[in-house]
């Protein structure tokens, strides 16, 4: 049964609404500089523990998987009973998940805290977004707040690959799960301090069914992906996989379309401008982490750089996404999310045409313009496809909403990981380049579909959300008038 609740959110004055933005702003660094710190210490892990790129796959994507998996249930837990509460759970978890990987001693202890991790973190970026919604009443200023939120994800991935390299190099891989301790500690104390409670006043009933096929869909998908290489693509258990992943995403469309207050209401993706920034939100995490991975091997493998090095050479990349985020808020706000899509989808795509013909002999300096490039894109994408998104919903659903966009990115981050391990994978050194310039590609069309979302992207002005497809009861009344 639907219930409303009475409104448990107190007016702000400004200074407390972007203290409030700040210290949200925490759990974003957290989930971008754990995907980033671990990113650049993969190498080193698998020398750690004995194991190759489809391992490695696994520690990066057990941790991607179960954070799409849960987001929007997390959302809604968060909207039910309080967003405070949730997110100091989901910063406790990610806390305690953190030492385990940092003592694994093996990569099937070491996945299974990566998982762990995800769970926490699925408490985090959504529901930190829905503090972050409910505070800032004013849509421009929610604009603005939106642009420096997104803004903290390219901070991260300054930070992070710099600071895991040097970590890397001086204390060995174990330190860059040790290093989320102190971050998570000053995040609960000022959560607790300066975070007020809240809820939606209208709250759901949780989807289970829904939940658990949104998983094995999921699952399945990337599952497939990571394993295709080792147990060949056309095996009896890639059979399966292929069947459980087509029976399971129908039977999820079927549940939700029947549902009175589904996971994911089919009736929003009516809406272009919703729909356009769920795919363009899969699109910039696949083209962000296909770089990221490629890079990493690319650098260390091929080139012989350091962990520190290839962490450098990220910068340009980190640095542009964390200047051009707040830009792109601004501009979202003063001429809507068009023209930022639009200058998103194109550095994008030139970052990947830079890198088509890489070989072992590259030059720096034209690396270093392909990752300012793709830094560029990303940095200009997230603002306008999160204020399009969260625009879409009513404000009492801002958990679900930011949910829904960050499942999107997560999903895309799994699948970009999984691609590029395809690329990779079994091959010597000296081939990653060549082996690598298919996953170049990839980035650049996911530029131009950014460049297509940018025409579905502007929302129309004061429009009402769709209603929720009608639940069974519903339809039965309606005959029977």
């Amino acid at each position: 049964m639907t219930t409303t609740l009475p409104p448990d959110q107190p007016v702000l004055s400004a200074r407390r609404r972007w203290t409030v933005l700040a210290v949200c702003c925490l759990s974003m660094f957290l989930v971008g500089l754990d995907t980033t710190i671990v990113n650049v210490g993969l190498p080193a892990i698998g020398e750690g523990l004995g194991i190759g790129t489809h391992g490695l796959a696994w520690t990066v994507d057990a941790y991607t998987l179960v954070l799409a998996g849960l987001l929007i249930s997390s959302g809604a837990l968060a909207d039910r009973f309080g967003r405070r509460r949730i997110f100091r759970l989901g910063l406790a978890l990610f806390g305690t998940a953190s030492l385990a990987a940092a003592l694994a001693g093996s990569v099937g202890t070491l996945v299974a805290a990566r998982a762990l991790q995800g769970v926490g973190a699925s408490m985090l970026s959504p529901v930190a977004l829905a503090i972050v919604v409910n505070a800032m009443p004013d849509a421009r200023e929610r604009a603005k707040a939106i642009g420096v939120w997104a803004s903290v994800f390219g901070l991260s991935m300054a930070v992070g690959p710099v600071t895991g390299g040097a970590l890397i190099d001086a204390f060995g891989w174990r330190s860059v799960f040790w290093i989320n301790v102190p971050v998570i500690a000053v995040a609960l104390v000022l959560t607790t301090v300066f975070v007020p409670e809240s809820r939606a006043e209208r709250v759901r009933r949780l989807d289970l069914p829904g939940q658990a096929l949104l998983i094995v869909v999921i699952g399945a998908l990337v599952g497939v992906l990571i394993e295709g290489p080792r147990i060949g693509w056309t095996s009896p258990p890639a059979l399966v996989a292929y069947a459980t992943a087509v029976v399971a995403t129908a039977a999820f469309v079927r549940v939700e379309a029947r549902r009175r207050e589904p996971l994911i209401e089919p009736a929003l993706f009516r809406r272009p401008a919703f729909a356009g920034a769920v795919l363009g939100a899969v699109a910039v995490f696949v083209a962000l982490n296909v770089t990221l991975l490629l890079n990493t091997f690319y650098l260390q493998h091929t080139r012989g750089f350091t962990p520190l090095a290839a962490g450098a050479a990220t910068l340009p990349l980190a640095l542009a996404a964390t200047v051009c985020a707040p830009i792109a808020g601004r501009l979202v706000a003063r001429a809507g999310p068009r023209p930022p899509l639009l200058l998103a989808g194109g550095f994008l795509a030139a970052g990947g045409l830079c890198l088509v013909r890489l070989d072992e002999h590259t030059a720096t300096p034209w690396l270093m313009l392909a990752y300012l490039c793709v830094g560029t894109g990303i940095g200009f994408a997230n603002a306008p496809l999160t204020n399009t998104a969260v625009s879409g919903l009513p404000p009492g659903r801002a958990g679900v909403a930011g949910a829904i966009t960050s499942t999107a990115r997560q999903f895309g981050a799994a699948v970009g990981v999984a691609l590029a391990g395809v690329l990779v994978t079994g091959v010597a050194p000296v081939g990653l380049a060549e082996a690598s310039r298919p996953g170049w590609v990839l980035v650049a069309a996911c530029g131009a579909i950014l460049c297509l979302v940018a025409r579905a992207s502007r929302p129309p002005q004061d429009a009402p959300p769709p209603a929720p497809a009608p639940g069974p009861a519903e339809r039965a009344a309606g005959r029977g008038r």
